[in-house]
């Protein structure tokens, strides 16, 4: 043993809970809003009794924590540092590992987006209309400033709703969330200007941008 290997140790133990698609997947959908595990599970689309599994690790990394509620017990990321950490990691991963960029280009297109600088500037322009596609629930618990809630099931039927003269940015949840990529395909398939905004939901929060609920 090397004198400082109880240091490393403990380091390693943030290391090891974030060293799994499962949990790393957990904490994107935790830093939306809290959540009862049944909830988390359903949002993340994992099995119930692997979500429980999962969260013991990360609330043993101090990554979550939690709060009961009558018979729920809610959980929610441990404080705004670990939202920073996330989206810090998941810009290096990005920068270093061609093989991330391209499973995410896989995944989502190759859609140009408009990032959240240029949207917090256009937020005043009455040509831009924000509109998020998640769950009526997420958009309740925070959202971008002026942006209207169209849960993406909802869109087909609500596009009269939409003028057909501005330009529509569509953001889903986080980074990684196909959502609003669909939206703005659809949205672009019925003749509307339209593109999804970099980051989703989470690019703008971690970014320290304004919230509105």
């Amino acid at each position: 043993m090397f004198p400082e290997e109880p240091i490393y140790a403990q380091l390693a133990r943030v290391g090891k809970a974030l060293a799994s698609p499962v949990r790393l997947r957990l904490l994107d959908v935790l830093d939306q809003r809290e959540r009862t595990v049944e909830e988390l599970a359903r949002a993340a689309g994992i099995p119930l009794k692997n979500t429980s599994a999962q969260l013991q690790q990360l609330r043993a990394a101090q990554l979550v924590t939690s709060r009961r509620e009558g018979t729920h017990v809610y959980y929610r990321l441990a404080d705004e540092g670990v939202s920073r950490f996330l989206g810090e990691f998941q810009a290096f991963a990005d920068g270093r590992l061609a093989d991330l960029r391209e499973a995410v280009r896989a995944r989502l297109g190759s859609l140009e987006g408009v990032t959240a600088e240029e949207l917090a500037a256009r937020l005043e322009d009455p040509g831009t209309v924000v509109v998020d596609v998640r769950p009526a629930a997420d958009y309740a618990a925070g959202h971008v400033p002026g942006a209207i809630s169209v849960p993406v099931k909802e869109l087909l039927s609500r596009l009269g709703e939409l003028p057909a003269e501005a330009e529509i940015v569509a953001y889903c949840g986080g980074p990684y969330c196909v959502v609003s990529p669909e939206a703005v395909r659809l949205l672009r398939e019925h003749g509307y200007d339209a593109r999804p905004l970099d980051g989703g939901y989470l690019g703008w929060r971690r970014t320290g941008k304004r919230l509105a609920r």
